[in-house]
């Protein structure tokens, strides 16, 4: 079996919401979102995995918020599966056709997720994506059953069938892992959006939380009647980031990377998200 991920300390609590980090760009997506889920007042511990990529001094700016570090390996799969899903050959036989992926977007990185079931520490975890901000208490997630994730839903209504993997729960459980680790590398598999595609698959009646548990970004200005600030628990950056400087999209999703600005730094985070201007009201 692979190995489990090793941690600087003992567990603080029977449930933890879990990051991941593979490389620098994620550490500061992984501080503001540290950062906004300490504001939520939530008790739960805060679990940091971090794969080679991401080496001890790197993680320094994380530690003023108290996570838990867990360092972890890629899964032992096979070297066919890895270059099945590597880079260069996934993006081209599944392309990223609505928005841009950043060059330090690794895909065999988004199946150590899974690692997620082998945190035997803990009775019950919440995922969620280091590019992301939680701008509401999510703890009542603790209590909903395996497996659950919002839909893929940021183009139109149509994709509600499909799940996206940046905030989902999950009951660790070693027989669980060993099952998923035999189902994930089969002879001649692809997972066309890794992770994303492979959980569908091994949890086919998955459970669908509302999008406001994981509204993507392009929600912004493809389906602005759905936004409501007064609802959205987590908003996830999907595609291009928001610590990216030059991406195309940066202008038109100006006031959704301003407020993660003020997360990664800690200056200017608004009182109340609820008052903040919507999609429409910023059109007029």
């Amino acid at each position: 079996m692979d190995s489990a991920p090793t941690f600087d300390r003992a567990p603080s609590a029977r449930v933890a919401y879990v990051t991941l980090v593979t490389n620098q760009d994620y550490v500061l997506g992984a501080r503001a979102l540290l950062r906004s889920l300490r504001r939520t007042g939530t008790e739960a511990d805060l679990v940091v995995l971090h794969t080679p990529g991401v080496e001890e001094a790197d993680l320094t700016p994380l530690e003023s918020f108290m996570p838990r570090f867990g360092r972890c390996e890629r899964l032992a799969t096979s070297a066919a599966f890895n270059e099945r899903h590597e880079r260069g050959r996934l993006h081209k036989a599944a392309p990223f056709s609505k928005g841009g992926k950043p060059l330090f977007h690794t895909p065999l990185d988004n199946f150590v997720k899974l690692r997620l079931w082998q945190l035997r520490d803990y009775e019950r975890v919440v995922f969620i994506d280091a590019d992301a901000l939680v701008l509401k208490n999510c703890d009542k997630l603790f209590e909903y059953p395996e497996f659950c994730a919002a839909p893929n839903v940021y183009e139109g209504l149509a994709d509600f069938h499909r799940l996206n993997s940046g905030v989902f729960t999950a009951r660790p459980s070693d027989a669980t892992f060993s099952a998923m680790a035999t189902a994930l590398d089969q002879p001649d598999v692809f997972w066309r959006r890794t992770d994303q595609t492979f959980l569908e698959s091994y949890f086919p009646n998955w459970h669908g939380l509302p999008v406001f548990y994981n509204m993507l970004q392009y929600v912004w200005f493809n389906l602005p009647e759905l936004w409501d600030w007064n609802q959205i628990h987590v908003l996830h950056y999907q595609y291009e980031k928001p610590w990216q400087t030059d991406h195309p999209k940066a202008e038109l999703l100006r006031p959704l990377v301003d407020l993660w600005q003020a997360f990664a730094s800690g200056t200017g985070m608004p009182e109340d998200i609820g008052c903040l201007p919507g999609p429409a009201v910023l059109a007029t």
